[in-house]
This record gives C-alpha cells, sequence and structure tokens, in this order.
C-alpha cells in the first residue's frame, strides 16, 4: 500500500455512479454506514480490524495521469467528468470503531458523511479492508479462545491467498492475539514478534537428526525449538531432543526457551508421552509446540482430550479462515442532508428481515454492567441523542420488541464506539501501534460473557435501537407500504 495507488482499487459502477452524480449535478451530502449482518464462523461476537490501512488509503486518495488515461481508454467516461477527477480529494468526515474492538452484526463499524460522488468512490476500498483483517482477527480471537492462555502463533503465509493476505493477515491475527508469525515481512512493517523453529528439511539435510539438533541448538541456544516427528517422535526425535537439552545443559548453556515441535501423529496421545519422558529426563519446563492443520475446533478437542500442548502454530485455518472465508461487511446509504444541516433519513427494504437498514445519522453507545465490566448490549441511537446513565433505561429487541430489559439508572454505563477519524478531508486521528491495538483487544474481550465466546450455540448479546431511532424506523417503515418493496426513500 505505500507504493501503489489504490485509487482504482473500486468497483466499475462506483466510477460511472461518480459520473453520473457528477453529470446530473447531484452534489449532496450523504451518510453511509459500514456494517456487517452475522458473526463469522457462528460465534457471537467479532473483532473489528483494519482501521489504519483505511487511513493509509485515504490518506492518499487520487486520481494521477496513469489513472485518467486508463479510465479514458475504457470510452465511457467523458472528459469533463475526466477533468474533474484530476483535482479530486476527499473532503467530508469519517468516524470508526477503534481497531481491536468487540463488534456485533448491524451496528455502524465506518460512517462516512461527505459528498454523495466522494462517498461512493470509496465504498469498496472500506469493504475489502475492514472485511478481510476483521475476519482474520475474529478467527485469531477464536483461536486463542480455544487455547486457553497457550501461544498462538501464526504461520499460513504459504496458504495464504496472495502476499496481500498473508501480510495484513499476519497483522490482523497478532490483533486477534497471536503472539506472534512466521511472516518476516509482517515483522518488518508492524513491529511485530517473528517466530519460527526449522522444517524438517534440516532434519534431513545433515547424516541423523541428532546431528541436525545439535547444530540447530548451538545456532539458537535461546530459541531452541526441534521438530522430533521427521523419523519417529517418540523412538528417535524426543530422546535425540533431551540428549541435546542435556548436553546444553552440562556446557552451562541456559534453557531459557526450549523444547520440542509436533507436526504430525496423534497430538494428544504423543503430546502426553512426550511430556512424561521430558519431565523423567529432567525438563519439566520445556515447551511442547504443535502445529497440523489446527483450528480452534481442534484445540479445544485436544484440550478436552487433556493434551500437554503448551504452544501452538496455526496456519491454513487461521490466515483463510477456511470454515467461513468472508466477512459479510456491507455499505449502505442511510441519511441525506438538508439545506438547513438536518438529515433526511433514508431506508432500504427487502423480504429479508435481516437486510432492512437502520436510517438516519447514527451513533452507538456500548452499554456495561456496572458490576461485572461486561457487555449488556450495544445500542444504536440518532447521533444528537444524550443519555443519563443514573436514569433507567429499557432496551428492547427491534425485531421482537415485546423483549424487554430495564436497566436500573446507576447500574451500568456508556461509551460511544465511533470517534472521529477524518474532518472535512484531514485525518485527524492517529493509528496506535499493532502490539497496542492487540492489548486493547485482550482488555475488549474480557468485556465478552463466557457464554458468548463458546462456539456452539453462543449466547447473544443485542444490539437494540434508541426509542427515537426505532420510531424513525417504523415511520418509514409504515409509509413504504409492504415488505415486496426494495426501493429506497
Amino acid at each position: 500500500m505505500s507504493t501503489l495507488n489504490l485509487t482504482l482499487l473500486t468497483d466499475l459502477y462506483e466510477m460511472t455512479m461518480m459520473q453520473g452524480y457528477f453529470k446530473t449535478g447531484c452534489q449532496d451530502t450523504v451518510v453511509f454506514d459500514a456494517f456487517y449482518r452475522s458473526n463469522p464462523c457462528g460465534g457471537g461476537y467479532a473483532v473489528c480490524a483494519g482501521l489504519a490501512q483505511i487511513i493509509d488509503y485515504m490518506k492518499r486518495l487520487h486520481f494521477s495521469d496513469e489513472e485518467i488515461s486508463y479510465l479514458r481508454s475504457l470510452g465511457i467516461f467523458g472528459e469533463d467528468f475526466l477533468d474533474y477527477l484530476k483535482n479530486f480529494h476527499f473532503s467530508g468526515d469519517i468516524y470508526a470503531v477503534p481497531e481491536g474492538s468487540i463488534i456485533f452484526p448491524r451496528e455502524p463499524l465506518i460512517k462516512v458523511i461527505a459528498p454523495i460522488m466522494e462517498a461512493q468512490l470509496i465504498e469498496t476500498a472500506i469493504l475489502n479492508i475492514l472485511n478481510h483483517q476483521s475476519l482474520i482477527a475474529t478467527k485469531a480471537a477464536r483461536v486463542c479462545y480455544a487455547a486457553k492462555g497457550d501461544g498462538v502463533m501464526e504461520f499460513g503465509l504459504r496458504r495464504a491467498q496472495g502476499p496481500d493476505s498473508g501480510i495484513y493477515g499476519a497483522r490482523a491475527a497478532i490483533i486477534g492475539g497471536c503472539q506472534g508469525t512466521s511472516n518476516v515481512l509482517a515483522g518488518q512493517l508492524f513491529d511485530v514478534p517473528v517466530l519460527g523453529t526449522h522444517a524438517h528439511s534440516w532434519i534431513m539435510s545433515f547424516p541423523d537428526e541428532y546431528t541436525a539438533f545439535w547444530q540447530y541448538a548451538s545456532l539458537y541456544p535461546s530459541a531452541c525449538i526441534l521438530l522430533v516427528d521427521t523419523y519417529d517422535t517418540l523412538k528417535s526425535g524426543v530422546p535425540n531432543a533431551i540428549r541435546v537439552f542435556t548436553e546444553m545443559k552440562r556446557s552451562g548453556i541456559p534453557l531459557t526457551n526450549y523444547g520440542i515441535r509436533m507436526d504430525s501423529g496423534d497430538l494428544a496421545y504423543l503430546s502426553k508421552k512426550v511430556r512424561r519422558m521430558l519431565d523423567d529426563a529432567g525438563f519439566p519446563d520445556a515447551v511442547i509446540s504443535a502445529s497440523n492443520d489446527l483450528d480452534e475446533y481442534l484445540i479445544e478437542s485436544l484440550k478436552f482430550q487433556g493434551a500437554m500442548i503448551t504452544s501452538w502454530g496455526v496456519g491454513t485455518n487461521l490466515i483463510t479462515s477456511k470454515d467461513n472465508p468472508a466477512f459479510g461487511g456491507v455499505y449502505k446509504l442511510s441519511a441525506i442532508r438538508r439545506d438547513d444541516g438536518s438529515f433526511l433519513p433514508k431506508i432500504k427494504l427487502s423480504e429479508n428481515t435481516e437486510k432492512v437498514t437502520n436510517p438516519g445519522n447514527k451513533t452507538f453507545f456500548r452499554i456495561y454492567d456496572n458490576d461485572t465490566g461486561k457487555i449488556r448490549a450495544d445500542y444504536i441511537c440518532l447521533a444528537d441523542e444524550t443519555f443519563d446513565t443514573e436514569q433507567d433505561l429499557t432496551i428492547f429487541d427491534p425485531n421482537e420488541p415485546w423483549k424487554k430489559t430495564r436497566l436500573a439508572g446507576g447500574s451500568y454505563h456508556m461509551r460511544e464506539m465511533l470517534l472521529p477519524v477524518f474532518q472535512h478531508g484531514s485525518c485527524v486521528y492517529q493509528s496506535p501501534s499493532v502490539m497496542e491495538i492487540q492489548a486493547v483487544c485482550t482488555k475488549e474481550k474480557e468485556t465478552v460473557w463466557d457464554e458468548t465466546k463458546r462456539f456452539v450455540n453462543p449466547a447473544k448479546i443485542y444490539v437494540d435501537l434508541s426509542d427515537k431511532l426505532y420510531a424513525m424506523k417504523q415511520h418509514l417503515l409504515q409509509d413504504m407500504g409492504t415488505f415486496g418493496n426494495t426501493k429506497t426513500i
């Protein structure tokens, strides 16, 4: 992203709509919301990631002679529109949920307030970045939850769908909780820990396994994790590893970060045997690391079986989110600014209730329980609404409004989740480092109920609408008539 001009990282119809607005003289300032409709992997929550790259994209947004020449070659854009693009720049406002935040369906993660041509152009790139990194950060959070405090390393670069997916997927995985990545370029770009051991080819390139282990230990005594399953894990690999650890100890070499890694076999059975062998040999603090097509479900199962693994290397299933490879974020028009500065709400209808949008210029608050610090609900409201947490608050499910909960005044507190990122086209937000974002995410995950973190039938944290927003939505629905219509008003 630091070398490419990504202005044309967009769908063609964004450009043709831009020209349409230009030709018809439409200069309305509008509100667009980026949100998603369901949690990945059937989970109870997601993790927001990618904002720093969206900011980078927005800062570099411009049409150079090269981009304009290409658009001209398509034969569908007029010279007056191409002349306009020469001086194009983003002049609007953007509000966003900070990276590392826990998020839920239907709430606005990014809100764009800008002239319609500008807001339309950036739709595709925002969704591309937000969808990918939020997906991988969510998957990483699930994997790390299954590991129950054990270290998790991301090492899926060779199976990622291209270099960008590998690089930014590694970034997102760190945000979600991974302790490091095997991706050296990601380490350089984002200043995150890089980790790794060696391959089976290292063992096979030496006359015997012991020699390979000893040479590796001599080179990297403070990061000596030996791969023990090249030939026979229990009969050859572990005994040779123990022999090397014993000789290191006798030579006065500190055993500070050492152990073994297994990449095949019955990991539950083998890890128990390996743990006993290491303990009996006097190495109770040796790490037992495992890889081999792991994901959160297999890690949870291995934990249940009493596996003695203390470090997990997760590749393909993490970097691709193999069981749920798309996040599903969307970008919808929700309001048009009137001449007096107020906002005319807009709504999209659908036969699918989940696809009916929330209208108006909105923000949302997170409601926390004062006793537990856990999330009670998220509360979408109009941007100018305020609340007194010393007063009782009744919240309700907007799809089943008879389901209500009363929060007693003084028993809860609220935090507005959308922060200003761009104001009048200028960036007003400083992105934290990736490791700082990971720390934010760790704290955020502590606010989620354990029942919501479980993988099967997780408890739902509700995303409710304020009374004013709900009334506005109902009024628009009644005006639109039946759900057979799908037009926008």
